[in-house]
């Protein structure tokens, strides 16, 4: 059981060289930020002339973060 734990909660976190807590706030923030993306997206779509670069420069930055780890 505690071999599934480990596995379940600690691996993937260990194998980007991160804690459990310092990859769930890192995690966390990424898919807020996506939320963001994806809201702002939805909002372009509706009125054209609203964040036109908003969820490009989002998930620009998003991919800046996850390339430098």
């Amino acid at each position: 059981m505690r071999a599934v734990i480990s596995k379940v909660f600690f691996d993937h976190p260990a194998s980007v060289e991160e804690s459990y807590f310092e990859h769930l706030i890192f995690a966390g923030r990424f898919a807020s930020t996506l939320f963001l993306a994806s809201l702002a997206a939805l909002i372009h779509a509706i009125i054209p002339v609203l964040f036109e670069k908003t969820a490009s420069n989002l998930i620009r930055q998003m991919y800046a973060r996850i390339e430098n780890r």
